[in-house]
């Protein structure tokens, strides 16, 4: 009998949660680093959402393939997050901001 706390569905929940709160900080903040995060925050939810789907029967346990794919994730994420912190300092120190510019012109 399976209940409503589940640990597959708490994962899912809770991965949903976490690709919402991350799309929202996105769209929200203009500094550079903090889209970053919020763009790993977006990832983590989709592991954990990813997670959760591979774990279909509890008496078999987890599928091996997603947790395969979730561990390369993991390892693609952190070196594009090193990518993006690399091109941030250099825009930074270039233009002396970590924020995008303002695209509220009309005259282009």
């Amino acid at each position: 009998m399976m209940t409503w706390a589940s640990g597959w569905l708490i994962y899912g929940l809770t991965g949903a949660t976490l690709i919402g709160l991350g799309l929202f900080g996105f769209a929200s903040h203009t500094n550079l680093l903090r889209r970053i995060l919020a763009f790993n925050v977006v990832g983590s939810g989709i592991f954990l959402v990813f997670g959760a789907t591979g774990f279909r029967v509890p008496e078999l346990g987890a599928d091996a393939v997603p947790q395969a794919l979730i561990i390369t994730g993991i390892v693609v994420a952190l070196s594009a997050t090193a990518l993006a912190v690399s091109l941030i300092t250099r825009h930074a120190s270039l233009s002396g901001s970590a924020t995008l510019p303002d695209d509220d012109r009309e005259d282009r």
